[in-house]
């Protein structure tokens, strides 16, 4: 079977109200676009996400859904997924929107120019943000940042957190078979992995807008967040000749 020119992966933990419009932005926009599409539903939560996916895959074969009724994480979930998926690119983008699934034309052109990784920021001097995060959380992401780049280093990346990020198959593949951070810092950990193996990666400006509606526990979610990044580090360290000789 020929396989479709895209696998989209949407990660979802309890958005049931929310997931259906997702889907189908992004089926009529590939479908504009002329493109062959497959949508994988990554649905943790037990608030009827899976099950309503599972009524819309049963009209719409490109249409896939696993998950858990336990919050497993988002990195999990993407790493499960592209572990199923076929397209000849493969990305994830989050099932809220914050950045509409138009802005796939703004990454399109740079992995046709042969880029490896292209991924969306809300940090380059074009991007565009309509809604704002609280001052707080602009702030504690700015931490983020420095403290990322002290502990792992990526360096020429402004934004790892943005859930915009689309890879060549044969990259995705490889890069999420050493995959392991099943938490938020799963983004840092592939985009350290992809540049560790020499992997051309593009940082592309993008729409995008808070929804208010954040997930992540302030406490235990960060010192949960940099316990990750430390061992993002260790396995890295132990490990990056074993990945580079791994096809």
């Amino acid at each position: 079977m020929t396989p479709p020119d895209i696998s989209l992966i949407l990660p979802a933990f309890n958005e049931a109200k929310a997931i259906a419009g997702a889907i189908s932005e992004a089926r009529d926009y590939f479908r504009s676009r002329s493109f062959a599409a497959e949508i994988i539903v990554s649905a943790d939560g037990d608030d009827g996400t899976r099950e309503l996916v599972r009524e819309m895959a049963a009209r719409d074969p490109a249409l896939k859904v696993l998950g858990h009724k336990e919050r497993s994480g988002k990195g999990r979930g993407v790493r499960e997924s592209v572990a199923l998926a076929t397209g000849n690119i493969i990305g994830y983008a989050d099932a809220d929107r914050k950045v509409p699934i138009e802005e796939f034309g703004s990454i399109e052109p740079w992995l046709k120019r042969g880029y490896d990784v292209v991924i969306g920021s809300r940090s380059l001097a074009a991007s565009r943000i309509e809604r704002k995060q609280p001052l707080y959380r602009q702030l504690g992401s700015r931490g983020f940042a420095m403290f990322m780049q002290t502990v792992v280093g990526l360096p020429g990346i402004g934004d790892t957190q943005c859930g915009f990020k689309f890879f060549s198959r044969d990259v995705a593949k490889r890069v999420f078979s050493h995959q392991k951070v099943d938490g938020y810092m799963f983004d840092v950990e592939i985009l350290a992995i992809a540049q560790r193996l020499g992997y051309r990666i593009k940082e592309v400006p993008v729409r995008w807008r808070d929804d208010g509606d954040s997930r992540l526990n302030l406490v235990a979610g960060n010192l949960r967040n940099v316990s990750d990044l430390f061992r993002i580090r260790r396995s890295l360290s132990r490990n990056i000749r074993a990945m580079r000789e791994t096809p």
